[in-house]
């Protein structure tokens, strides 16, 4: 046994099988085997490897089956990593795809380091970014719902007139009208009737994220967001639920790449071409980031809302906010005046907002709020 070799481990993770491949050191990859997901299959997985040399590397990709079997091989000891399948190099004419050609290929790719590990939420992030996502799908299903309603009215030509926004005229309209057919009353009461069920579902989840996120680590972040333009209590936590901890960013131009609001670039020599943003990392975040930076098309100006979102807040993130209102009002102007179109602009505002949050995050975590200030 070499013990002084670095034992290479690739993992093609399934749900009910585990592809096994190493290689010690520089020598050729081996294929270990088939095994099972249970943690039994995973203990003697561990003692195997522990056999064969100190010290361990273990790398699978990123997938459905989420982070467990990461927390467990590092509580034993390893030195696990999450890659993220769509950065894995990838030669342009290979046509054939199994579980031990994957397996092999994350040993070699491993060792050669040209694997991009992504970020492993703790326990607790975990939970709370799965409270916040079902959130998010309870008002997509909401709104599917609110469409599929408008369009059956719609087939059947009925047609409101007023604002359809769901406000209250609209749905005391809604709960007063009737079909003639009863079979289509039927199935109007059953669309109407999901449309309650939603949004009983979004306020029950609304309710219980408000409560939960008092006792999250990440509320100062929460509070210290909202005092920004645009960033309300959705924005807040949606995106922070889906960035973690934004102390891993060492500089916010890498949370700019994470966002995807970078340019993409081809260049070479003395070409320089860049086109449109990359669209990487989550999609989701980079929504709400965009959706923020509309409001600053508007001059800056600090609401009644705004206002009531400062107390309790200290002067430096408060003055920071402020700042980026500024400078973000002005940059769209300028860009708008210079003949680029408001997508674009907004786009180029968004990324110079993700600064600030990067900015402002880390500054509210730092300063020590008072803990009754923050749950008043």
């Amino acid at each position: 046994m070499e013990n002084d070799s670095t034992l290479y481990v690739g993992l093609d993770v399934h749900k009910d099988s585990i592809t096994v491949a190493y290689a010690l050191g520089s020598g050729e990859v081996e294929l270990l085997g088939k095994i099972g997901t249970t943690q039994t299959d995973i203990d003697r997985l561990c003692k195997r490897l522990q056999s064969k040399a100190r010290r361990i590397r273990i790398v699978y990709e990123a997938g459905p089956c989420g982070y467990g079997l990461y927390r467990q091989l590092v509580q034993k000891g390893f030195d696990c990593m999450v890659c993220a399948p769509s950065l894995i190099p990838r030669k342009p004419g290979e046509r054939v795809k199994t579980d031990r050609r994957d397996a092999v290929k994350l040993v070699r790719s491993l060792r050669a380091g040209d694997l991009s590990a992504v970020y492993v939420p703790t326990v607790d992030d975990e939970a709370f970014r799965d409270l916040a996502r079902a959130w998010v799908s309870a008002k997509d299903d909401l709104k599917r719902a609110r469409q599929r309603l408008k369009a059956f009215l719609l087939s059947h030509g009925v047609r409101y007139a007023g604002r359809a926004d769901w406000g209250p005229a609209h749905r005391r309209w809604l709960s007063a009208f009737s079909f003639d057919s009863l079979w289509q009353q039927l199935a109007f009461d059953e669309l109407r009737r999901t449309i309650e069920d939603r949004l009983a579902q979004c306020e029950r989840l609304e309710a219980a994220l408000r409560e939960a996120v008092v006792n999250w680590r990440f509320y100062p972040a929460v509070l210290g967001l909202q005092t920004m333009r645009g960033v309300q209590f959705t924005t807040a936590v949606g995106m922070l639920a889906e960035l973690g901890d934004l102390s891993r960013f060492a500089h916010p131009r890498q949370l700019m790449a994470w966002l995807g609001v970078t340019p993409c670039e081809h260049s070479s020599g003395d070409k320089r071409r860049q086109g449109s943003i990359t669209k990487n990392g989550n999609s989701y975040a980079r929504k709400l980031l965009i959706e923020a930076a509309w409001s600053y098309q508007h001059p800056a100006r600090v609401s009644p809302e705004i206002q009531r979102r400062h107390e309790g807040i200290p002067k430096p993130i408060v003055d920071r906010a402020w700042d980026a209102q500024v400078r973000l009002c002005r940059r769209y102007r300028k860009l708008v005046a210079r003949g680029k179109q408001k997508n674009i602009a907004v786009v180029a505002v968004a990324r110079e907002l993700s600064g600030f949050i990067w900015d402002i995050s880390r500054l509210a975590v730092s300063l020590a709020i008072p803990r009754e200030e923050l749950t008043a």
